[in-house]
Formats: structure tokens, C-alpha cells, sequence
């Protein structure tokens, strides 16, 4: 995938940038980095200036970060009440966790959508989310906006300051990527232990 990106980049200039980091949004598997710190290498090789590879990756960031959010807007709370009250017994989701969740999101999402901008995979999957909780348009792209321009100036900057050592940042990024994984998954098991007390909670009470 790296030879593919790159070969993108170098063919279609800003417009592969664009298109790659919306792709990134959309589809989390495609690595950011790799466009990212080759982007800003490319602008010590090539017509391509680092303003313009931020200004590229931003709005494509941006423009994946709406179309999730708009998945997220015809998902909607109700429509997830009405499958949690189908399913929720086997997932050990209750509609009062959903209204929860709604709730928390709504007090601290602004911020929430800022940092995630920072970090791998949620980065992307924060922007459904946020459509789901009717966050403020505006709002929502103004935090997003201002989240992604951070991580791409850093690393846009970082590629062009190590020119062709910039594969060499990746193996950072990987360090700091599987931190976070490993983060997001004990944040999940938390969440899955608090779940499964509420659930256990709830079954004492019917008996």
C-alpha cells in the first residue's frame, strides 16, 4: 500500500493528496502517516509546497470527516433505541446507556472531537458520533478543522525537515500508533466492565 500511495501522490500532486486523506477518513486502514510525512518529503523533491500539502490533506480530512458525520446524522439516537431495544439484551446495552453516552458526548464532545483528530483510527470513527448527538455543524467543523490542521502541519513539516530519512518518522508514528490502540482497547474493556455491572444491576432488580 505505501508504493501504491506514494506512486498517487507523485502522480496527481494535491489532488492525490485530497483524495487519499478523505479516502483515510472514510476507509481508517489507509495510513494518514504515510501520506502525510511523504507529502511534506515530496515538497523537497517536486512543485508541491508544504502550505499546499496541508491545505490539500485539511480539506480532504474535512470532506471524509462530513461524510461520516452524515452517516452518523441518519443513524440518529432514536434509530439506535430502536435497535438497542431489539438487541440490546444480547449486547448488554440498555436505551438508558445509549441516552448516557448521548449525554457525555454532548458536555465533553467539542473537546472530544479536537484531540481524536490526533489520534489513529479514532481520528476518523469520532465524526459518526458526533453527527449521531446533532452536533452543531459549525461547531463540528471548526474542532475538526482546527484538530486536523495541528496533525497535519506536524507531520507535513516533519517529512520535508527529514527529506528522504522521512520513512524513519514512521517507525515512531508505529510506536506511538500501537500506544494508543492499546489505550483504546482498555478503554473498551472498562466500558464493557461497566456495561456488564449495570446489566448485572438490572437483573437483580427484576428478580
Amino acid at each position: 500500500m505505501e508504493e501504491w500511495i506514494i506512486d498517487f501522490i507523485e502522480q496527481f500532486g494535491y489532488a492525490g493528496v485530497f483524495f487519499l486523506i478523505a479516502l483515510e477518513n472514510v476507509f481508517p486502514p489507509i495510513p494518514s502517516e504515510i501520506i502525510l510525512t511523504f507529502g511534506g518529503f515530496a515538497t523537497t523533491t517536486s512543485s508541491l509546497h508544504i502550505p499546499g500539502v496541508v491545505a490539500a490533506s485539511t480539506l480532504g480530512s474535512v470532506f471524509g470527516a462530513l461524510i461520516l458525520y452524515g452517516i452518523g446524522r441518519l443513524i440518529d439516537i432514536d434509530r439506535m433505541e430502536i435497535l438497542v431495544g431489539k438487541y440490546g439484551r444480547c449486547l448488554r446495552i440498555s436505551k438508558k446507556d445509549i441516552r448516557r453516552a448521548e449525554s457525555w458526548f454532548t458536555k465533553y464532545g467539542v473537546w472530544t472531537i479536537f484531540l481524536c483528530r490526533m489520534i489513529p483510527l479514532v481520528r476518523s470513527l469520532i465524526s459518526i458520533p458526533a453527527g449521531m448527538s446533532k452536533m452543531n455543524i459549525s461547531v463540528f467543523l471548526l474542532f475538526t478543522t482546527a484538530g486536523t490542521l495541528i496533525w497535519n502541519i506536524i507531520l507535513v513539516n516533519l517529512g520535508a525537515a527529514v527529506g528522504e530519512s522521512w520513512t524513519d518518522i514512521l517507525e515512531f508514528l508505529d510506536i506511538y500508533s500501537s500506544i494508543a490502540y492499546v489505550c483504546i482497547g482498555i478503554a473498551l474493556l472498562w466500558v464493557l466492565f461497566l456495561f456488564s455491572n449495570d446489566f448485572k444491576q438490572m437483573e437483580r432488580k427484576k428478580k
